[in-house]
């Protein structure tokens, strides 16, 4: 009777889960490029931390005593807030079905349509601005229509928004583009066998699979909403209490004290790094399930 080979004592213990390609990546001796690869990666944290440690070490957050300071914070954090988040739902909404017909699909015409809407992606965001004012602001070729109706878009809140999901819709569509092509075919043909339309399926199939996809392209979205600067200022202006979001807030406060520039800088930066690492524990902590394609009547 064969007996099954005997494994040394002395060798070290292997981790489960790890394939042997990845353990066989260890053992190999450290090239040059490795290490080129190394420093090079070190000057780029460095070049890209060192200036939000700066922000940071040089901001007084004790203006933030200071009640007028204290005010342009409030105004321009809460309106940044409200007006990005309702952009990056709107964005969800919208954007969602608009990438699933993309990705499930083949038509005529459909390179045309990711490449208009990857076009915002090139344009300088003063230009989108402007190309906002021209057709929807008052005499614009549509907003001279609706303001004869009574809607006046340009330097409202809803300029903000609009200006928002312009700039930063496209992130989100091709994440949410990338992450449905990726689904396995089995799955979709898994759900139209028990029964599932194509609506099903997105709700049941899809979006639970993509899960993680799709949430970091909301999270680029709204991290690009909430840093707009160019095509706000142009189609919604910068009004305080009314359409200054951060970005212009400071702005505004850098041309008269900068000090307070600093704190708002910081200010800013605390916000979107706590979302960022909001959005990092979410998908650290949705492992990879399967989908369960019971499907009642």
């Amino acid at each position: 009777m064969a007996t099954p080979p005997q494994h040394s004592s002395d060798a070290p213990p292997t981790p489960s889960g790890v394939s042997e390609r990845t353990k066989s990546r260890y053992k190999r001796p450290r090239s040059g490029m490795y290490l080129l690869g190394l420093l090079l990666a070190g000057l780029f944290v460095a070049f890209e931390v060192l200036p939000l440690v700066a922000v940071c070490v040089r901001a007084p957050l004790r203006m933030l005593k200071v009640a007028q300071c204290c005010q342009i914070v409030r105004q321009a954090m809460f309106l940044s807030l409200a007006t990005s988040l309702t952009t990056t739902a709107l964005v969800f909404i919208i954007g969602t079905p608009v990438a699933y017909t993309i990705a499930m699909n083949e038509f005529r015409g459909k390179r045309v349509l990711e490449v208009l809407i990857e076009l915002p992606l090139t344009l300088p965001p003063v230009v989108a601005g402007v190309a906002l004012l021209l057709a929807f602001g008052r005499n614009g070729y549509l907003g001279k229509h609706l303001s004869l109706l009574g809607f006046d878009l340009s330097f409202t809140q809803g300029a903000v928004i609009m200006a928002q999901f312009m700039v930063a819709s496209p992130y989100y569509v091709k994440a949410a583009i990338s992450a449905f092509q990726m689904v396995p075919t089995n799955l979709l043909l898994a759900s139209r066998t028990l029964g599932a339309g194509p609506i099903r399926t997105l709700f049941t199939v899809l979006l639970p699979v993509c899960r993680n996809g799709l949430l970091a392209g909301l999270a680029l979205t709204w991290a690009r909403a909430v840093g707009e600067f160019g095509a706000t200022i142009m189609f919604a202006g910068n009004f305080p209490g009314r359409t200054q979001t951060m970005p212009l807030a400071v702005l505004t406060t850098m041309q008269q004290d900068l000090h307070a520039g600093f704190v708002l800088s910081a200010m800013m930066l605390a916000m979107c790094l706590s979302v960022f690492v909001i959005v990092r524990l979410l998908l650290q902590s949705s492992p990879e399930k399967g989908t369960d394609l019971t499907l009642h009547g």
